[in-house]
């Protein structure tokens, strides 16, 4: 691999610290090596004891730089050497392996070859540090939505916007009562959703503008657990005033989909057919589905997204609970996110983030399910 660990899941997950800059990192015979600059060596040492650590001057930097070559030019020559000492003539990369990268290692007569499915089970199974950082994430979710809910309940309404302390409640000022608290419990999150109304059909719209009683208010967060760089996700949907019925029954069937996703959630399970089994119990309530739709219908209303997905240094991982999903094994961390929606009116959506288990799986959200805040 040839990245940093900001952006790139794969390399956080072999190296669990925060380096900015891109690095190279190889295994070979069982031996793994990280190549970085001085600058790097120390912190990488202690956050990984089992790596060996190389240093760019092992492989010739300095002489490289004197020689007139840029700093580019000699990141690509210590990765071809780095290669040869190793004996590595061939080697397989993740999808994202930079092209320039590539280029320069295939015409030193190394092959290389780009293994999706190798690195992205590589992380499938937390580690016991990395589990820790979901489960502190999602303790930060919880509390940020504390917070926005007091401000729901002490809500008045005016001129059909909900107010408190003679200011209109808006989707942006409930964000930004999210990023503090998510800030006060070592969390980061800016691209998270907190809609209303009409706008909480609209998969991943993010919300924008002034609430109003008796809509759903639709919050999904996605704090990322400062230390170790590991997500959570939790959606939750609430109304301030009377629902309709229509929202109330979104929501018991949302509910139910749930509940019988958790209860069938184990290591062995089939992701496709646990999404199929949402998907029949919201259709046999008159709602289409991703599987219940023509071919090539673009699905708007109903339930048109997936159950679920993999957490971790990603939002979005493996395995899928989708149409094409995975089979579940011990050590996933993945949503359950049933929903149901019409587009113009609102949905519901309701999301817990689960461990999953030899026989089950341990439910990391404490949170409860209530449709009034």
């Amino acid at each position: 691999m040839y990245a940093d660990t900001v952006r790139s899941p794969d390399l956080r997950h072999a190296v669990p610290l925060m380096v900015p800059d891109p690095f190279l990192y190889l295994e070979h015979d069982g031996k793994a090596l990280a190549v970085v600059s001085a600058m790097e060596a120390p912190r990488v040492r202690e956050a990984a004891p089992a790596l060996e650590v190389a240093s760019l001057e092992r492989f010739g930097w300095d002489e490289l730089l004197a020689s007139g070559l840029t700093y580019e030019e000699a990141e690509l020559e210590i990765a071809t050497r780095a290669c040869h000492e190793l004996g590595i003539g061939a080697a397989v990369v993740p999808p994202d392996f930079p092209l320039e990268l590539a280029d320069s290692l295939r015409a030193a007569g190394i092959e290389l070859a780009v293994d999706r499915p190798l690195f992205a089970s590589r992380r499938r199974a937390k580690t016991e540090t990395e589990l820790a950082g979901v489960r502190r994430a999602q303790r930060a979710c919880e509390a940020a939505l504390d917070a926005a809910r007091a401000l729901l309940r002490a809500a008045e309404p005016r001129d059909g916007v909900l107010h408190v302390d003679g200011a209109p409640i808006t989707c942006e000022g409930l964000k930004q009562v999210v990023e503090r608290v998510f800030g006060e419990h070592d969390a980061a999150g800016d691209d998270f959703i907190v809609s209303h109304g009409a706008q909480t059909a609209i998969g991943h719209e993010p919300g924008h503008g002034p609430i109003a009683p008796g809509e759903p208010i639709l919050f999904d967060l996605v704090p990322r657990d400062r230390a170790t760089g590991c997500y959570s996700d939790m959606t939750r949907t609430y109304v301030v005033g009377e629902p309709s019925e229509e929202i109330r029954e979104f929501h018991r069937l949302t509910l139910e989909a749930l509940e019988q996703a958790l209860a069938h959630t184990r290591a062995g399970a089939d992701g496709t057919a646990l999404m199929r089994e949402t998907c029949e119990l919201f259709h046999a309530a008159g709602y289409k589905t991703q599987l219940h739709k023509e071919p090539g219908e673009v699905l708007e209303e109903g339930f048109f997204h997936s159950l679920g997905h993999g957490v971790g240094l990603e939002i979005h991982e493996r395995p899928y609970l989708t149409r094409s999903g995975d089979e579940l094994a011990v050590g996933d961390v993945v949503t359950l996110e049933p929903g149901l929606y019409r587009a113009g009116v609102g949905g519901v959506r309701l999301e817990d983030i689960v461990l999953v288990t030899r026989d089950g799986c341990e439910n990391l959200t404490r949170y409860p399910y209530d449709l009034a805040p």
